[in-house]
């Protein structure tokens, strides 16, 4: 673990705290550099991840310079903080860490230190008012209308996508709750595109209405898929009367095709705009270069390892219904970590639907289900156990000796197991 890293995960016992009174006092002390960024803001409970990183490869497609803000990370905390598909350099973190904290001692000194999370958020801020890119591309960490990173006054768009149940200790017992805090990074004026559905639109569409801001639906906007592999999807789609085919995707699954409508209602706004330029080759480009490695991302082709993290019910969902398009008689073989304060009976009763074995095992998250509590809950659903490992590099090396037997080894349930196996295999 780097050192700055490390400085900053002191402040992990401050906890989650929403509310933006700590982050405008930190970032007026840092020079408020969050205030000259053009930012194109995303919520959402599944697929925000998915739809950043659609428009921040298309706007690099497409010549701009652009940074990422993302959450959480994978492999490396540097992650969380790109610019032209590079990570921030170790030397630039440990300076921006110096930077944040000193602020941040003063806070709290004060009384009302900061959290992990609003530092981290202060140092992308800092590190890309010194890359001055064209276009930030900030992802929510929690929520929204409390968010750290809700402290951007005037995005040129907000973008809000699938909402479902979870946080909801802090976030609400309701999906209409949920939403409205999701929709609190609507600003007055600024256009609105979301792909939430049912109860969820309504509560942000209804807010995009009070503030005047232009709002977009694109769960409405029909597409044809016309090419579906483990590798990605292939659609066409009409938005705002402009015709889009043949856009390949590299991350699989229908809901991935949503995500990239979303996505590209999004940068159909900024064309409109002419903030960038209408070129079909470059988008095409752009939307294909965008991965993440822990959304249905193929980590070995032979054998078939499926890495998705999958970490809420819908998210198990959507990965089983790609995993029954592509594999409809596929025997499967499933490694799972999930953490405890998630809807694990929900998420296992999802995945027991196509899985024909389970390995049981813990992420390096204090908060993880011990692999025997884990298999316990597995077999209560229905589901096959065949081992329990009690470290994710275990159940890698335990599964990989059992390929033969499968069509394909999918580990899902958490993003930290994803994370434990890149970092560690």
């Amino acid at each position: 673990m780097n050192t700055a890293r490390k400085r900053i995960g002191e402040y992990l016992k401050f906890g989650s705290k929403l509310g933006l009174e700590r982050m405008e006092s930190l970032c007026a002390m840092l020079g408020s550099p969050e205030s000259g960024l053009r930012v194109i803001h995303v919520a959402g409970t599944n697929g925000k991840g998915s739809v950043c990183r659609y428009i921040y490869e298309t706007l690099r497609a497409h010549g701009h310079t652009a940074g990422i803000f993302t959450s959480p990370y994978v492999g490396d905390f540097r992650e969380r903080i790109e610019v032209n598909g590079e990570m921030i350099s170790e030397e630039r973190l440990e300076r921006l860490t110096d930077q944040a904290l000193e602020a941040a001692e003063i806070l709290s000194d004060r009384g009302d230190p900061p959290t992990e999370f609003e530092i981290v958020t202060a140092i992308g801020f800092l590190y890309f008012a010194e890359e001055a890119p064209d276009f930030v591309v900030l992802e929510v960490g929690l929520g929204g209308r409390g968010d750290s990173t809700n402290i951007i006054s005037k995005p040129l768009v907000s973008v809000i996508t699938q909402i479902t149940l979870d946080h909801m200790d802090r976030l609400g017992s309701t999906v209409e709750e949920i939403a409205g805090e999701k929709a609190g990074i609507i600003k007055a004026g600024c256009p609105v595109i979301s792909g939430a559905t049912g109860a969820a639109q309504k509560v942000i569409a209804t807010r995009a209405y009070e503030l005047s801001a232009p709002f977009v639906d694109s769960s409405k906007i029909k597409y044809t898929i016309t090419s579906k592999s483990p590798a990605g999807y292939v659609f066409n789609t009409i938005i705002n009367g402009k015709r889009y085919d043949g856009i390949e995707l590299s991350m699989a699954g229908e809901h991935q095709v949503q995500n990239a409508v979303t996505a590209l209602c999004a940068l159909d706004l900024l064309r409109d705009k002419k903030l960038i330029r209408g070129d079909g080759e470059a988008l095409r480009g752009g939307m294909k270069a965008a991965r993440l490695d822990a959304r249905f991302s193929i980590a070995s082709q032979d054998p078939l390892v499926i890495f998705d993290g999958a970490h809420n019910q819908d998210g198990a969902r959507a990965l089983v219904k790609t995993l029954e398009e592509l594999f409809p008689e596929g025997r499967l073989l499933f490694v799972c970590s999930i953490l405890s304060d998630k809807a694990v009976t929900e998420i296992i009763a999802e995945f027991v639907k196509t899985a024909a074995s389970f390995i049981a095992t813990a992420s390096s998250n204090e908060r993880s289900f011990s692999p025997d509590e884990l298999a316990a809950i597995i077999a209560a659903s229905g589901g096959e156990v065949i081992a329990t490992a009690t470290t994710s590099k275990k159940a890698y090396t335990m599964a990989m000796a059992r390929s033969d037997g499968y069509d394909a080894i999918v580990f899902a349930g958490s993003l930290y197991l994803i994370g434990d196996i890149i970092q560690k295999i």
